[in-house]
């Protein structure tokens, strides 16, 4: 058995916990300095706040250019915000207004997506941290130039820190899609087991494709935004790093192409060892993916752990011994599948083992694709803000819109509830010393709600289990020791574990985001159990108003399934119609090659080797069937989420679920078999006739037509392992028609 990486291992080494200590230590460095020298509690911590709203915009992974144009952002509309805020807070009425109008705004930015998202979240924090304390006029400009100074004072800091440490940025995303890749082919090699459930095994590839998707765009975006342009020490540590993204990327082309029909083979050969010497193989790849992994986030040259040989000569014994009980002209289809994933296996192996070898320090200086150019800058992800995504979403079927309603009625909700309760004194009464405090119950509000409903409601509850536990480790460590130099310890540990945990686990990061806000009050009040049952009743006050608002002008995910269905079948249709311009191509390619060597061969002209006509034209089609790739990739990942959300939300919520399931299964099916059969196309002299017929059949179901596939196609030679990606494919087309037809 492959032992697996620990995972609080590969937390350590991650681009996760790297940037939370990076965003921990510019948050925390302006307040320390502030308090530890000056004795400024408050400018420390109205600096701090300012810092903190930078930093959100400043997540690992994704185009630079983006985070710095974020926290640019954030700095301007977040000091705005602080003016706006500060000048209301000693007027209850103003206030009153201001809140809910800020909430709808800025959460309306959720239409530019997670960057807006997270810059909409920005500012309603700073806002609610803003309101904490009544400011009088005079006072508002010093708070508002104290968190802009805050947050100017990290955007520099951020800014240098990318400057010095680029490199282990880039090793840390890339580590981070390695990690991804190394569980999506664990997943796959459950498939090879036959004591395994198929339906299970599908839901976990989907989910760990889903993840392995984001997490390869992460790397795309960070190791592709500044290709090598020369020889010196950076260019060839930028080599080193596309050279491991390169084989990555071709590794996962590898193992997609090997996908079958894994009933059917459990139905025909369920006793054979091929099965389980794949899945070993496989697995065994897996865990020297992962141990590559851990090595390029450690900065060390990678070895190879686990060693296939054996596996893959078990493999060859198998096959030959089919071959000679003559499954290979009984079953031509089967047996062909069963080489085809050998291959497959072998050229994994040799990708795996180049992988490792890209890690040394006698790592090659030359890129192992010397094809690459300024097209990959097309791969790259791409955010568009325009004044007009704004307002157009300003209508109550948008479903941004219906989330930002819900979010100022919340606010509006928390202020009233806020004001009954010190009006009445209820729950002072209740128990002596508490009081609520309306910023905290809206900051709780703006932490768990979301646009989906699925999402709130898990929110909900790792919120208060992460808060109760907070609360509850806060008040063991006051009644422990009274000691502020192990509080500012623990303070600076939990800042960085709640930065680092907040896309990992979001409970975790409630929990330790509660001990850190819970000392820094102290600090400034003194009153550790008083802080603490308060932030514990304003909580549970928030959680429930954000529950209870939740099914306020809901949106359901069922909603966005059609949208996101055809979205994903127009992306298969596109990365089929892309790749058969490119197999077209390719073969016209072929055949100017064989027609200059045999003209060379007749009249042998001097002067060297002849240039190929459309050389340049080939790699372009490459480039954009590739490229299509990616966006059917991205597509599919939409669709499984937004399935899998639905699937969270209450039944009656839940429509068209064995539909959609298929279409996820079938577009899932078809995608991975255009993959295996282009590059077989692209290898043929000529396409025969019914290899074409139900090529054109799987268009035209894709194209949502009628067709008659041809009952039978060629397979002699290497023809047969190309009829069964097309029976797949043409199987997956029909069921993806007839399936869209039904949710339609």
């Amino acid at each position: 058995m492959v032992s697996r990486i620990p995972q609080l291992q590969r937390f350590v080494y991650s681009h996760y916990f790297y940037g939370g200590l990076r965003q921990a230590v510019g948050v925390l460095l302006p307040a320390l300095v502030l308090v530890g020298a000056m004795q400024m509690y408050s400018v420390g911590m109205i600096a701090a706040v300012g810092a903190g709203c930078v930093a959100i915009l400043d997540q690992p992974g994704g185009p630079r250019r983006y985070g710095t144009n974020g926290m640019l952002a954030a700095m301007v509309l977040g000091s705005a915000t602080v003016l706006l805020t500060g000048l209301a807070s000693s007027h209850s009425l103003f206030i009153w207004l201001l809140v809910p109008t800020l909430c709808f705004a800025f959460s309306m930015l959720t239409v530019f997506g997670k960057q807006g998202g997270l810059l909409g979240f920005a500012c309603l924090l700073i806002m609610t941290l803003t309101m904490r304390i009544p400011l009088s006029p005079h006072e508002v400009l010093q708070h508002t130039l104290y968190s802009f100074g805050g947050g100017a004072f990290y955007f520099l800091f951020s800014f240098a820190t990318h400057r010095i440490f680029w490199h282990r940025e880039e090793q840390h995303a890339l580590s981070a899609a390695l990690f991804a890749t190394a569980d999506y082919m664990a997943a796959r090699s459950a498939f090879y087991d036959v004591n395994t459930e198929l339906e299970a095994n599908y839901r976990r590839l989907i989910h760990a494709q889903s993840a392995m998707t984001e997490k390869h765009q992460a790397a795309r975006d960070t190791v592709l935004r500044e290709l090598p342009r020369g020889q010196g020490r950076n260019d060839k540590l930028r080599i080193a790093s596309l050279n491991v993204f390169i084989d990555m990327v071709a590794l996962l082309d590898t193992l997609v192409a090997t996908h079958t029909d894994y009933a059917t083979l459990r139905r025909r050969v369920p006793d054979s060892d091929v099965l389980i010497f794949a899945r070993d193989a496989l697995r065994k790849l897996s865990g020297n993916v992962e141990h590559i992994a851990l090595c390029v986030a450690r900065d060390k040259a990678a070895s190879e752990r686990n060693s296939v040989k054996a596996e893959l000569r078990a493999i060859e014994f198998e096959l030959v011994s089919y071959r000679t009980d003559g499954m290979a002209e009984r079953e031509p289809e089967i047996y062909a599948l069963l080489v085809q994933i050998l291959r497959r296996l072998r050229n994994a192996t040799r990708l795996v083992e180049r992988m490792a070898h890209h890690t040394g320090k006698q790592a090659s200086i030359e890129l192992v694709d010397m094809r690459l150019d300024k097209s990959l800058d097309r791969f790259l992800s791409r955010q568009t803000w325009r004044l007009g995504m704004f307002t157009s979403n300003l209508r109550l079927d948008s479903s941004h819109c219906r989330y930002a309603l819900r979010v100022a009625m919340a606010a509006v909700l928390a202020l009233t509830v806020s004001a009954a309760l010190a009006r009445t004194g209820l729950l002072n009464r209740v128990v002596p010393g508490l009081s609520a405090h309306s910023y905290w119950i809206v900051l709780t509000i703006l932490v768990v709600m979301k646009p989906g409903f699925a999402l709130t409601r898990q929110r909900n509850g790792w919120r208060l289990v992460g808060t109760l536990i907070g609360c509850g480790l806060a008040l063991a460590l006051f009644k422990s020791t009274e000691n502020t130099d192990v509080y500012l310890a623990v303070l600076v540990v939990a800042c960085v574990l709640g930065y680092s945990l907040i896309l990992v686990n979001f409970m975790l990061a409630a929990l330790f985001n509660t001990v850190f806000v819970l000392l820094a009050f102290h600090f400034l009040t003194p009153d550790g159990s008083s802080v603490i049952g308060e932030r514990l009743v304003d909580t549970l006050l928030g959680c429930g108003i954000a529950l209870l608002c939740s099914y306020v002008l809901p949106w359901w995910e069922h909603s966005y399934m059609g949208s996101l269905a055809r979205a994903l079948k127009n992306a298969n249709q596109e990365f089929l119609r892309t790749g058969l311009v490119f197999a077209d191509l390719a073969r016209a390619r072929l055949r100017s090659s064989a027609m200059a060597a045999d003209r060379a061969a007749l009249t042998e002209p001097p002067g060297g080797e002849e240039v190929l006509p459309g050389e340049g034209i080939v790699e372009e089609a490459e480039v954009r069937w590739r490229l299509a790739r990616k966006n059917m990739h991205i597509a599919f990942s939409n669709f499984a989420a937004a399935f899998y959300r639905m699937m969270d939300e209450p039944i009656k919520r839940q429509k068209n679920v064995p539909e959609l399931n298929n279409l996820l299964i079938q577009n899932h099916v078809l995608a991975l078999q255009i993959t295996s059969a282009i590059p077989i196309l692209c290898n043929l002299e000529q396409v025969p006739p019914g290899i074409q017929s139900s090529l054109d059949a799987i268009q035209a179901y894709l194209d949502d037509k009628d067709a008659e596939p041809p009952a039978s196609i060629e397979t002699e030679g290497e023809l047969a392992t190309l009829a069964y990606p097309l029976r797949q494919m043409v199987k997956a087309s029909q069921l993806v028609r007839q399936e869209m037809r039904s949710i339609q």
